[in-house]
C-alpha cells in the first residue's frame, strides 16, 4: 500500500523542479521571455503555462521532457528574437500591425471591424485610461499584442509626436 504522501510528494517535486527550469531558463534567456512585445510572445507565456500546468497537475509528471520542452520554447522565442531583429520582412510576417482606432474624437468604424473590437469594447478601453472627454483623446491604437494604447491629455492634437504612430495602419487618417 503506497503512502498517502507520495502523490503529493511528487506534485511538490515536480512543481520545484519546472519552477527551477522557468527560473533558470529566464535569467539565461532574459525577461523578455514574458513580455507581450508580438503576439508570438504572448503565444510563448501561453505555451510556458500549458506545460508547467500539466507537469504540476499530472499523476505521473514526466518532469525531464517538460524541462526540455520549456528549453525548446525559450529557445524558439530567442531565435525568433534574433530572426526578427536582423532579417528583414521576418517581423512583417510573425507580428501584427498596430491600427488606429481613433482618430481624435472621431471613432474610426473600419478599423475597429478589422480589430474585432465593438464600441463597447473602445469605450472600456477609453474608462480604464481615465478618458473623462473625447476632445481630450489624440490617438488610440490596438497594438500588434491585442493591447489598446490611449494617448490622450490636454493641448492641441499636433504635439502629439508623429513618431509614436510610426508603422500605425490607419495613421493617414490623424492628417
Amino acid at each position: 500500500m503506497t503512502n498517502v504522501l507520495d502523490p503529493l510528494f511528487v506534485a511538490f517535486a515536480a512543481a520545484a523542479g519546472i519552477y527551477a527550469s522557468v527560473v533558470l531558463f529566464t535569467r539565461l534567456a532574459g525577461l523578455r521571455s514574458f513580455s507581450k512585445l508580438s503576439s508570438f510572445d504572448f503565444a510563448i507565456t501561453v505555451a510556458f503555462g500549458s506545460v508547467i500546468g500539466g507537469v504540476v497537475a499530472s499523476e505521473d509528471p514526466a518532469l525531464i521532457p517538460a524541462m526540455a520542452g520549456l528549453a525548446s520554447l525559450y529557445l524558439l522565442q530567442m531565435a525568433l528574437s534574433v530572426v526578427r531583429r536582423r532579417v528583414p520582412g521576418v517581423s512583417a510576417l510573425v507580428d501584427n500591425r498596430p491600427i488606429l482606432l481613433m482618430a481624435g474624437s472621431r471613432v474610426i468604424d473600419e478599423n475597429l471591424g478589422r480589430a474585432n473590437i465593438t464600441r463597447d469594447d473602445l469605450r472600456a478601453k477609453l474608462r480604464e485610461a481615465n478618458v473623462i472627454r473625447r476632445d481630450e483623446i489624440h490617438a488610440v491604437v490596438m497594438e500588434s499584442t491585442g493591447d489598446v494604447s490611449v494617448l490622450h491629455g490636454t493641448g492641441a492634437p499636433d504635439r502629439l509626436d508623429p513618431s509614436l504612430l510610426e508603422g500605425v495602419d490607419g495613421v493617414e487618417l490623424l492628417r
